[in-house]
């Protein structure tokens, strides 16, 4: 076993990581990126083929590096991956891949350790990184009771049609991946898409009204959907406990591929194993894609952290009552832009600063 001290030590390798720690370089302080992947950006690549982002390449770049690309070109996930990979390199930021922190304890004294593989990290700071929404699938309790002959994945294990058995398509879960997924599926199968609606930003993808109108939806994400405002913090209950609203694809889309439209939600299962609505409405289908969402899991934090409705007790990321522990990245850590990459260098900067100032506190007084 090895032990190793860092100053600050970042779980996950991703935006909001990279980003975090360009900063404390920036402030010249001591830091470590800690992945469990083998490559920066395979939180990215891991996603279904089709994914593009919410906004274009204008507004997509990291503190100190614009995306490249063409100004109005949405990026897919695998060049969001290769944009990631590229950005760390630049900066030469610290990164260790193929590591897992298996837990992680607050020390009596302050400061934490971590357990990775059979070594030892001690630091005087954790930022956790580890996604928007969290990692963790969830998939509703009544997938364990439609019938083994109907494919089942989560939207985590989707990539492409490609997958499913010959037959109707359940979509489950009508937020952005679930809208993306059920249009693309569309085009080739028959496709039902469930779920209440989660909104749609009002104007189509590629058009002239689209360019001008999108500096205006990101200044809303990113300086008035803010946990200051009124309107900012129901937001916030709503994205985190519904999901995002959609955005390229709209009702009409899907209805122009033949994709059938339900609001209500998958509440049972029929005798037989056939998914059955809340309005009574018994499903035939081969396959049912629980576009369902995640859950936060942090079991690996010790003691456990404070949590209220599924998510850690914070303010813009800082966790008041275990000092030293932060967060980077989730969704609406302080605006709706949080969980986008426009948002995302603010709040590392935010952490950054606290961070360098708790640790100048903590140096001993020059003689």
């Amino acid at each position: 076993m090895t032990i190793e001290h860092v100053e600050t030590l970042i779980v996950g390798a991703g935006q909001a990581g990279l980003a975090t720690g360009y900063h404390l370089q920036r402030q010249g302080r001591e830091f470590l990126i800690v992945d469990g992947n083998e490559r920066i950006g395979d939180n990215w690549r891991c996603h279904y083929d089709s994914l593009t982002l919410y906004t274009p390449v204008k507004y997509d770049g990291l503190p100190g590096m614009a995306f490249p690309g063409e100004p109005w070109h949405f990026p897919g996930k695998d060049e969001v991956a290769d944009f990631l990979e590229s950005y760390a390199a630049k900066f030469g930021l610290p990164v260790r891949l193929g590591t897992k922190v298996e837990s992680q304890e607050a020390r009596d004294g302050g400061g934490f350790v971590a357990h990775v593989g059979g070594d030892v990290l001690e630091c005087d700071n954790v930022v956790v990184a580890t996604g928007t929404f969290g990692r963790l699938p969830h998939v509703p309790e009544v997938a364990e009771r439609l019938a083994p002959a109907i494919r089942q994945l989560h939207s985590s294990e989707y990539k492409n049609p490609g997958q499913l058995q010959p037959g109707t398509t359940l979509v489950v879960g009508a937020s952005h991946s679930g809208y993306d997924i059920a249009y693309e599926v569309g085009a080739e199968r028959p496709t039902i898409l469930v779920g209440p609606d989660r909104g749609n930003i009002p104007f189509e993808w590629g058009s002239r009204k689209m360019k001008l109108a999108i500096p205006i939806v990101v200044f809303l994400w990113k300086h008035v959907l803010t946990r200051r405002t009124p309107m900012g913090r129901k937001e916030m209950q709503k994205v985190r406990h519904e999901g995002g609203p959609t955005t390229r694809v709209k009702a009409h889309h899907l209805a122009e591929r033949g994709v059938a439209r339900y609001e209500s939600k998958v509440t049972g299962a029929s005798p037989d194993g056939r998914p059955v609505l809340a309005d009574g409405r018994v499903l035939d289908v081969a396959n049912v894609i629980w576009a369902t969402g995640f859950r936060q899991d942090f079991d690996w934090v010790r003691p456990p952290l404070p949590m209220e409705d599924g998510w850690p007790v914070e303010l813009r990321g800082v966790v008041g009552s275990v000092p030293g522990l932060y967060f980077c990245g989730l969704a609406f850590q302080y605006a709706f832009g949080s969980m986008v990459l426009p948002g995302v260098g603010r709040d590392a900067a935010y952490l950054a600063r606290a961070i360098g100032a708790r640790s100048r506190a903590k140096a001993p007084a020059a003689a």
